[in-house]
């Protein structure tokens, strides 16, 4: 009876693993080969290389109280985080970084080609090199707000005047603009307070004069009226004084009839024919007005020429009087010439206190924009200890696995052909 027949399988592995270590060190040639060669490739890449360097600046909000002088002026407000924003959103912008290198073309010029222009250059230049970082206190460890500005250069530039000048020349020109804004505001709100004072001076000059021509007119139709009252006076006057000569014309002619010459009474008249002796005294006692011919013919007469001679009758009325001392008052307006003396206007409009106040104020307004900056430097660029680009060690080591690799695999591919070539014999 056959028995079965046990093969160690473990066994049987093991002596082929042991076989093809073997093989391998036989091969152990071509693996340094692919070795050497590949980190010689590696060191020849990392010397022949131009190394990169970077360096890195950063800003952070000034206090509140850094701006006080310029928000407190009331034309132009800026908080700390506003004015971070605006710095960063400057050095964001292309149109500042190329003139930061126009105005600076030395950084430059290492990398500038006979001829080129500086905008070529810098607009490759610019591709990488610049990278801005915000910091968000709520999304970092970080306890305020910043803004970080990486710049990335070769070998030969001056990375860290770069950076330096750069953030200066973002700083200078974001102040200049604000305070070019300021000034501006600041005369434009000059120019409008002189408008309102001069608007308010030409309202009080235009309400001036329609008080002084309201007035004038008021007296001059109030002296019209008082002219117009005196002439009907003086016409009734002058009729009232030829109704009496009338009158006495009639009167004197009755007198004449009844040969009245002296002042006589009905009673005396009536009597005349009679003849009285001794003393009497007569007493008259009459409630009906005596007629005017019994006043007798030499007082009717001579009543008569008087008012023929009369030149004037304003005596015999007190109301001419008083229409003449009022014409006479009406000559000069003292309140219209008062107003018409006013050498300062001015001190007679209202609010003129305050918007005076306020135009001296702008005109006096100075805000010294040296004395206080927009943004802290936080963090300013320094020179960096090793470049960023190539990294050697990195590179050597992964030339060294990969040619390791690179190696084995060839001398693995080497044995398995050897191989196939002895099963076939």
């Amino acid at each position: 009876m056959n028995s079965p027949v046990i093969i160690d399988n473990s066994r049987h592995e093991i002596i082929q693993v042991k076989e093809l270590l073997n093989s391998l060190w036989d091969q152990r040639a071509i693996i340094l080969l692919f070795t050497a060669l590949s980190v010689t490739t590696a060191v020849a890449y990392t010397v022949l290389t131009k190394p990169e360097y970077e360096v890195e600046t950063s800003i952070r909000p000034v206090a509140k109280a850094d701006l006080d002088e310029l928000n407190e002026s009331g034309l132009f407000k800026i908080l700390p985080e506003d004015a971070l924003t605006l710095i960063g959103s400057s050095m964001q912008s292309y149109d500042v970084r190329l003139k930061f290198f126009k105005a600076n073309p030395q950084y430059l010029e290492p990398l500038k080609a006979p001829g080129q222009p500086i905008e070529a250059v810098f607009e490759k230049f610019n591709e990488k090199a610049f990278s801005l970082t915000k910091l968000d206190p709520k999304k970092s460890t970080n306890l305020s707000e910043s803004i970080g500005l990486e710049l990335r250069y070769p070998q030969g530039i001056d990375g860290v005047g770069i950076a330096r000048d750069f953030t200066n020349f973002v700083l200078k020109t974001e102040k200049e603009k604000i305070s070019s804004s300021f000034n501006t505001l600041l005369a434009n709100r000059i120019i409008q307070v002189e408008k309102k004072l001069e608007s308010k001076k030409s309202a009080y000059e235009a309400e001036k004069d329609s008080k002084i021509a309201s007035l004038l007119e008021k007296d001059q139709l109030k002296k019209q009226i008082l002219q117009d009252e005196l002439k009907a006076l003086r016409q009734q006057l002058q009729s009232r004084r030829q109704n009496r000569i009338k009158e006495l014309d009639e009167a004197i002619v009755i007198a004449k009839k009844l040969d009245i010459v002296k002042p006589t009474t009905p009673s005396a008249l009536g009597d005349g024919d009679q003849s009285h002796q001794g003393s009497m005294i007569r007493t008259e006692v009459n409630n009906q007005q005596i007629p005017l011919y019994f006043l007798g013919q030499s007082a009717l007469q001579a009543e008569r020429a008087n008012l023929e001679t009369r030149r004037s009758d304003d005596f015999t009325e007190p109301r001419i009087d008083e229409i003449q001392k009022e014409l006479s008052l009406l000559t000069t307006n003292r309140e219209a010439v008062l107003l018409k003396e006013r050498d300062h206007p001015e001190l007679f409009l209202k609010d003129f206190a305050d918007i005076s106040g306020e135009l001296t104020h702008l005109k006096q307004m100075n805000v010294n924009f040296d004395q206080f900056d927009l943004v802290q430097i936080d963090k300013v660029a320094t020179e960096p200890k090793s470049a960023v680009k190539p990294k050697k060690a990195l590179i050597v080591g992964l030339g060294l696995v990969f040619g390791f690799i690179l190696g084995l695999g060839v001398a693995i591919l080497r044995i398995a052909v050897l191989s196939l070539r002895t099963s076939h014999r």
